[in-house]
């Protein structure tokens, strides 16, 4: 019989065992890293602050210099005398309300026209990704003689040619189908190219469950392409406003340009009421771009940065 001998008991007593407990769970960065990141935030808060305050001064800097130009002050540096331009703010002051009512149509000619061109951008882009070649010969027509032609000549073609052919147009409407053809070709590509940004496996999924293709263009295609196409149009918007100042020439629709042509040439005064016109574009094109950034983070909320 073989008697096995227990095995003998361990003594802990020599051991030294730690219980003590960290303050910081060795996941936590140490506080040294801590303190370094908060130190380049603040340094880079700091850089940013000083660089927009530089931005602030030197529009200041830069809008005074332009008062200064039409001062009509006299100014004598090394013996050079530098005159002013010297405007007739009485003039101005009396007639800025009769050009600023203009305002109106400017904004409502550009909308108009807007709305026309993003149509004729998004079928022409339809027509330029067609493999059915009447739609894509059309589109590619209507892009090389719109962009072919100068946009003035347009304007006056669609208010004096079109009666001739029965078809007789208010300077209004005249305008807005001159404005909205012409930049509905060169945004046909805008809308070309944001369509075509998005990729083809998700059409091709998009088809594997059974989506017709009025479906993947509505949900798949257009809210994909609208986040690319958004900050150009927004640019087309702007340079439309002031290009309004091209229906002018129609007479029979009174914007701003047309107003401050209209009061400038009764007094002889033409210098004063165009810079008063070019006053108001330039204050309406910065509002119009404020707006623009707005919509341009509204429709990129869900993109991941």
């Amino acid at each position: 019989m073989v008697v096995t001998q227990p095995n003998p008991p361990v003594s802990y007593c020599n051991k030294r065992i730690d219980l003590s407990v960290s303050a910081t769970s060795p996941s936590d960065p140490p506080v040294d890293n801590i303190d370094q990141a908060d130190l380049i935030y603040e340094l880079q808060q700091r850089r940013d602050f000083r660089f927009k305050i530089s931005v602030y001064v030197s529009w200041v800097v830069l809008i005074a210099l332009m008062l200064l130009a039409f001062s009509g002050l006299e100014i004598t540096v090394f013996g050079v005398t530098i005159s002013a331009i010297d405007l007739d703010f009485e003039f101005i002051r009396e007639r800025w309300l009769f050009i600023a009512t203009g305002i109106g149509w400017t904004i409502v000619l550009a909308i108009l026209s807007i709305a026309l061109a993003s149509t004729l951008a998004f079928l022409g882009a339809l027509g330029r990704l067609s493999k059915f070649g009447p739609a894509y010969a059309l589109s590619t027509f209507y892009i090389s003689l719109i962009r072919g032609t100068p946009l003035l000549l347009q304007v006056i073609f669609f208010f004096l040619a079109l009666p001739q052919l029965g078809i007789r147009l208010s300077g209004l409407w005249a305008g807005v189908l001159a404005l909205g053809l012409n930049y509905g070709a060169y945004m046909t590509e805008i809308m070309r190219a944001g369509i075509g940004s998005v990729n083809i496996g998700q059409r091709e999924a998009a088809m594997a469950i059974g989506m017709k293709q009025s479906q993947i263009m509505r949900r798949i295609v257009l809210p994909q392409a609208l986040r690319l196409v958004v900050p150009p149009i927004g640019n087309q918007f702007i340079a439309m406003l002031k290009d309004t100042a091209l229906i002018s020439v129609t007479g029979f629709v009174w914007e701003i340009l047309w107003r401050a042509q209209k009061v400038g040439r009764a007094n002889f005064k033409n210098l004063e009421a165009l810079l008063t016109a070019a006053f108001f574009y330039w204050i309406i094109t910065i509002i119009f771009t404020v707006v623009q950034g707005r919509v341009e983070t509204y429709v990129a909320r869900g993109e991941r940065k």
